[in-house]
């Protein structure tokens, strides 16, 4: 069976869906391909139950601390993960039931739930049908790599997908990788009750950080005792019952880490090696991401590559606004590309962590002469006043110009109070307008000001 449309999207994460719905409201007809769950990662395995599973352990964390606040907590508090889980499972279902309604509910629309294959440049077969279009939109995402470590194939790891069915705690649960996957789950369940060690290969967390951002994050995780392991090359990993063990190299020599479960969190990897690309010619560059140009054109023409797996992002909103560009050029006659966008993502430990631009580090590279300034969230009176004092916020700046050129703000709200720095960045507007402007009182925002008043030359 072979069926033409005027336009082809592969795979339901975040880009996909909202370019289909552009692409019918406009007239055209439209194939929409998922081979497993609608909505992607985001949706399923990635934001919106994990951050639901965050707003759990909060909620614990909260809970055991009440006495601070003079709130009397009787008995001791219980993690309940069979209940966190529905709680999880109900909100990542609700999404993705919009998305899947949506998309069947197109007008001129089709959606085909199977595995997409090129069959060439302007067909993908899927079971037995093949759809032609001039015009192909992949949005297939990521998964998680899995590192090549001797002995792990005899390991029942986990990965960020399967570590989110767990129904009881691990007793210790074991850590390989200190980035942002690794950090969330690991405060997440200590704070379930999980004795959590992370073993890291860098000699700091989140290594494209700046090094004051980085050891604050390390202390937060250390206050909350979680064993963390830096400078720490696995070498190796095994099972024994029920009991799993990290063989790794430290400066300290060879050690090992016996617990009950292992979460791998190295990295992920595209969804590109099963689809055939080679019948059509798209290129791909050495960890499989799918190259693209600053529109999101891929080296074939009418075919594009959007979210995860053209590598230019890697979050849910850096895909929407992969979307956003190319319904821009395509429909709407108004020229936009990736050199627009503004780094600008989140980590999900508590406090969050919200970042917008460059690292202090990044902007002393391209020789500009900067200024920073940097407040500890012990000296912010919302801070004080919700208990929760830890981190710091840190704002550089372009000398000359005046511009922002990047912010940190880790600490309560973080991940919202950082917007109102980016918005400034959008607007490439001096930093003095938001050094002068008013804000509410008490908040954590009404210190950016405070902040750009006290900078430092760089």
């Amino acid at each position: 069976m072979s069926e033409s449309f005027d336009a082809i999207v592969i795979g339901t994460g975040q880009a996909g869906p909202s370019l289909a719905k552009r692409l019918a409201d406009a007239g055209m007809r439209v194939a929409t391909v998922e081979r497993h769950l609608f909505g992607g990662t985001c949706v399923n395995t990635g934001c919106i139950p994990t951050k639901a599973m965050v707003a759990s352990a909060y909620a614990a964390h909260v809970a055991r601390r009440a006495a601070d606040f003079g709130v009397v907590a009787d008995p001791a508090v219980r993690v309940d993960l069979t209940r966190v889980n529905a709680r999880k499972d109900a909100i990542s279902e609700r999404s993705r039931l919009g998305v899947e309604r949506m998309l069947k509910g197109l007008k001129g629309g089709a959606v085909y739930e199977g595995h997409a294959r090129f069959a060439s440049p302007r067909e993908v077969q899927v079971g037995s049908a093949v759809l032609r279009s001039d015009r192909i939109f992949i949005n297939v995402g990521c998964r998680a790599a899995i590192p090549a470590m001797p002995g792990l194939e005899q390991v029942r790891y986990l990965t960020n997908s399967s570590m989110m069915k767990l129904d009881v705690a691990p007793s210790h649960l074991i850590i390989v990788g200190g980035s942002y996957v690794g950090l969330e789950f690991g405060q997440m369940f200590r704070r379930f009750g999980s004795q959590v060690t992370l073993i890291e290969k860098a000699p700091r967390l989140l290594g494209r950080e700046d090094e004051d951002i980085s050891d604050a994050i390390h202390a937060i995780l250390t206050d909350e005792a979680i064993d963390v392991r830096l400078n720490a090359d696995c070498i190796g990993a095994g099972q024994s019952g029920d009991s799993v063990t990290v063989r790794f190299r430290s400066p300290d020599g060879a050690q090992t880490v016996g617990g009950s479960h292992l979460l791998l969190a190295v990295g992920r990897r595209p969804n590109t090696d099963d689809l055939g690309l080679d019948a059509a010619g798209v290129a791909c560059d050495a960890q499989g991401y799918i190259e693209v140009d600053d529109q999101l054109r891929t080296n074939v023409a009418g075919i594009w590559a959007l979210g995860d797996c053209n590598g230019k992002g890697g979050f849910t909103h850096t895909a929407y606004n992969d979307f956003e560009i190319v319904a821009s050029n395509l429909l709407d006659n108004r020229p936009r590309t990736l050199a627009d966008r503004i780094p600008a993502y989140a980590l999900y430990i508590d406090p969050p962590l919200g970042r917008a631009g460059l690292t202090e580090r990044e902007a002393r590279v391209t020789g500009r002469r900067i200024s920073v300034g940097k407040r500890p969230m012990a000296r912010v009176s919302r801070a004080i006043e919700k208990g929760e004092t830890k981190g710091l916020m840190k704002i550089v700046v372009d000398s000359d110009s005046r511009e922002i050129l990047g912010a940190a703000i880790l600490g309560t709200g973080g991940d919202e109070v950082v917007h109102g720095v980016l918005d400034m960045m959008y607007a490439k507007a001096p930093y003095p307008v938001l050094q002068r402007a008013m804000h509410i009182h008490p908040t954590v925002s009404e210190l950016i000001p405070t902040i750009l008043s006290e900078l430092s030359p760089g």
